[in-house]
């Protein structure tokens, strides 16, 4: 999906890392919601309550999920982390990014 339809954005900025992560809140008539943000170069580590479907729109880096190795995302690519888990990133170059929010 390249576009989002009928969505409340809220203008506020999501900022993680000094700036270095940010994303905006996107809100669906449903009460779905997912956050479209930017990472620069660095290493994070994150922290999630809701599954959550991570689609890498553009970029390259390297995700590790609790209990598995070292995966590599050059490009695009999705992966899946489990509600109430975290994940480590290595972000090698600017990379854009859509959060979505799952349902268990």
């Amino acid at each position: 999906m390249s576009r989002l339809e009928n969505v409340t954005i809220i203008k506020k900025a999501n900022v993680y890392f000094e700036g270095k992560v940010t994303s905006r809140t996107v809100l669906f008539e449903d009460g779905t919601k997912k956050t479209l943000g930017i990472m620069m170069p660095g290493e994070y580590e994150f922290s999630t309550e809701l599954k959550e479907e991570m689609e890498i729109l553009a970029g390259q880096l390297e995700y590790k999920l609790q209990g598995s190795d070292w995966e590599t995302i050059e490009g695009s690519g999705v992966f899946y982390v489990p509600a109430n888990e975290s994940f480590q990133l290595k972000v090698h170059n600017v990379t854009d990014y859509c959060c979505s929010y799952l349902a268990e």
